[in-house]
């Protein structure tokens, strides 16, 4: 089938974790024997990281660190001249020709719309079949619930809509969507590396990424408040090395505020934790800048083979509905045998908990399992790797994806 893909690797292409996410669908999808092609058309306009010239110039005017970058990515995987990307800017296409691209447009079997990417994909109608990815449930349906225009048009515009939320709760589910189970695809042969590691428990993240949510009196909140609750770990487990792979930028306007005790804390130490990465620091936290340790895919790939396990928590809207949620950088922890520990979010009614994976809802469960993991690390390691192969193989995932969509 001749199948496009949709993204964010050109717009975010300094962050390697996105380019994985999007890439192994592209891959899988080749290796299935599809004829393949990638569309960038989010609206977005790059970054300038430093900002530019006077400091305060956030907006990129010139998308040549973008193309070249997405040019490399896929001359690397084989996938030469498949892929287009829209400059807003310029109103500019580069990549494929427009001949090309509209040929491609006009011919195809499916679109799949990975995290709904697409800033107009009722622009795309030619395609016998628009695919919506939910990437982020529990946020997506509030978002519905909640009835905002432009997301509600452009989720309507999908023929079949899938979900990375396996147990949506039912005061989230719409009659309009029928949302399907599916997963995010691994190239297993991506993630085979070294047994040998250190000895961190790692993970990678933004402390808040976009502004919380309010449904039904419920906080649908980021990463900030959960790992606040957790944030003690580290002087309960003083023989354990915590490493967070923590992004610079901030969303002050959209991070929630510190509990009293924390400021009074800081006050008392001289600290006045400006920042997440000094607040965490201050409570034991190994923190390192991601664009240093993990800025391209290889890298990326080696900060997760040399860590022991990871250790995680969730977005709080996933914490508080259980979607069943879990997390791509997560499963890629698991096809490079590395256990996770990861906060629960509803996923063991989809995915096998105890051994491999191991989840918790409170301090002392997360304690509990780290002491798990630590007394028998190997079988967790093997289980980590058989889950993989199980539930994440990008054959297996994809293959059933694809069945399922051109069946509805």
């Amino acid at each position: 089938m001749r199948i496009i893909v949709t993204g964010l690797i050109a717009q975010h292409y300094t962050l390697a974790g996105v380019s994985w996410d999007y890439i192994q669908y592209c891959i899988g999808l080749k290796q299935l024997g599809h004829d393949v092609y990638y569309f960038e058309d989010s609206g977005e306009w790059p970054y300038n990281l430093d900002g530019g010239k006077n400091g305060d110039d956030w907006v990129e005017k010139d998308c040549f660190k973008n193309i070249t970058y997405l040019k490399n990515l896929f001359d690397r995987y084989g996938l030469n001249d498949r892929w287009a990307y829209f400059f807003p800017f310029s109103s500019e296409w580069y990549g494929m020709s427009d001949r090309k691209r509209n040929e491609v447009l006009q011919t195809a079997d499916l679109l799949i719309n990975v995290s709904g990417t697409l800033e107009k994909p009722w622009n795309y109608d030619a395609v016998k079949k628009l695919v919506y990815i939910d990437s982020d449930p529990g946020f997506t349906q509030v978002k519905l619930k909640l009835s905002q225009g432009d997301f509600m048009k452009r989720v309507a515009a999908h023929h079949c809509h899938f979900s990375f939320g396996e147990s949506i709760p039912p005061n989230l589910q719409d009659s309009r969507y029928d949302w399907k189970p599916t997963r995010t695809p691994i190239i297993m042969s991506e993630w085979a590396g070294p047994k040998s590691h250190n000895s961190r428990y790692t993970t990678i993240m933004n402390w808040t990424s976009y502004k919380p949510l309010v449904f039904e009196g419920k906080s649908f909140h980021l990463k900030d408040i959960e790992f606040i609750k957790f944030i003690e770990l580290k002087r309960k487990l003083k023989n354990i090395c915590f490493e967070v792979a923590l992004s610079k930028l901030q969303h002050k306007n959209w991070q929630s505020a510190l509990p009293d005790h924390f400021a009074e804390e800081g006050k008392n130490t001289d600290i006045s934790f400006s920042t997440p990465a000094e607040l965490l620091s201050h409570y034991g936290w190994k923190v390192v800048d991601p664009t240093e340790y993990c800025h391209d895919m290889d890298s990326y790939r080696d900060y997760i083979l040399q860590s022991k396990a990871e250790w995680s928590v969730a977005k709080g809207g996933y914490a508080i509905s259980k979607p069943g949620w879990f997390s791509c950088r997560s499963a890629c922890y698991l096809a490079a045998g590395r256990p996770v520990i990861v906060q629960d979010t509803g996923f063991d009614s989809a995915l096998p908990v105890g051994e491999g994976i191991l989840s918790f809802n409170t301090m002392e469960e997360a304690v509990e399992k780290i002491v798990e993991v630590e007394t028998n690390y190997q079988l967790h390691a093997q289980r980590a790797k058989e889950i993989a192969f199980e539930y994440f193989d990008s054959g297996k995932v994809l293959q059933d994806l694809v069945e399922r969509a051109i069946t509805n």
